[in-house]
């Protein structure tokens, strides 16, 4: 049988004073003496008094909890976010429920319907591939709950941002692999009608159009799942088809991946015949072969800043924010590029 929990008026029984000393005392409030507080406290942890945290939240309106939607948990550059996440919320008194919208729009408008009916004091989400309208994302603002988005920022949706430049950090990659003298580049993306696929793919335009190069849209493969299945078989179909190109620039590490075995399948090697980049610096990217030349994205400063803009929203009862911030990224060039 479950045990009962304990409650004030158990420790107010038991010291014999009023459940209102009691809460009082627990509450530091200058009008109890320092020697009651010292014997309440002493026996609310005697009986392992712990505090109704629905009760507070209702009498204070906050539960001191924030929710926080991301695409994937498997994916390495959410976790390090959820990590600085967490960080910045624990250090100022916040608990942090994640769920993962596995990149459906119904997934992720169950999520924040979950998360609202749980009184979240604001959420954190970053946005799902497959999104019909911004119907949920209204519906967080009407009841007025402070919301930011990193990494993935929704057009038409008025609130806090926090990314990286994605066509900045494409077009260095890319430009990369033409210093190195690649002279035809394909791309692979993720799923091209998502706006971050479209500003990597962007990126890697403009790199080859300012170094006089041509631009064939044929060399941009679309890979919607995202996953090195789907790039290994259209890299590979591709190569039986006959396709040329001495560099390949991935939009996710997977991808690069998936790329590579491929590539080395069909007999190539890397990077003296095909040179491969990817995109987010994944943790693995030391350990395959050779190792894989990536963008790191700052994913943990991402979840840090995140969470302090989502604090200040919520402490200044801040409205009609619509900031941006862009972190820097860096190209970590290793041998799978390297001249």
């Amino acid at each position: 049988m479950k045990s009962k929990q304990t409650t004030i008026k158990d420790i107010a029984r038991e010291i014999g004073v009023s459940p209102s000393t009691v809460s009082r005392a627990l509450n530091d409030h200058p009008a109890i003496n320092s020697a009651t507080k010292v014997r309440i406290k002493a026996k609310a942890k005697e009986l392992k008094y712990e505090p109704n945290i629905v009760a507070l939240s209702l009498k204070n309106r906050s539960t001191k909890t924030i929710g926080v939607v991301v695409p994937e948990l498997i994916h390495f550059f959410f976790s390090s976010v959820i990590s600085g996440i967490e960080e910045v919320a624990y250090d100022n008194g916040y608990t942090v429920m994640i769920c993962q919208s596995k990149e459906s729009y119904d997934k992720e408008v169950k999520d924040v319907m979950a998360l609202l009916a749980h009184r979240v004091d604001g959420l954190l989400i970053s946005q799902a591939k497959e999104i019909l309208n911004n119907e949920h994302y209204d519906e967080i603002q009407r009841r007025g709950v402070p919301l930011v988005f990193f990494d993935r920022m929704p057009s038409g949706v008025k609130a806090p941002s926090i990314i990286i430049d994605d066509a900045s950090a494409a077009k260095e990659a890319t430009q990369h692999l033409i210093d190195r003298g690649c002279q035809s580049i394909m791309h692979l993306g993720n799923n091209l009608e998502m706006p971050i696929s479209k500003a990597r793919v962007d990126g890697y335009r403009q790199a080859l159009l300012d170094s006089g190069m041509q631009l064939d849209e044929d060399m941009i493969v679309d890979c919607p799942t995202s996953i090195q299945n789907d790039s290994y078989a259209k890299v590979l179909s591709l190569l039986e088809g006959g396709a040329k190109f001495d560099g390949l620039f991935a939009s996710n590490d997977l991808l690069a991946i998936g790329a590579i075995k491929a590539l080395k399948q069909f007999g190539l090697s890397i990077p003296q015949d095909v040179a491969v980049v990817g995109f987010s610096n994944w943790n693995f990217c030391d350990m395959v072969d050779p190792p894989l030349s990536s963008v790191n994205q700052p994913g943990t400063e991402m979840g840090r800043q995140a969470m302090k803009r989502l604090l200040r929203m919520i402490t200044e009862d801040e409205e009609n924010a619509n900031d941006v911030m862009m972190l820097d990224t860096a190209l970590i060039v290793r041998k799978s590029s390297s001249l």
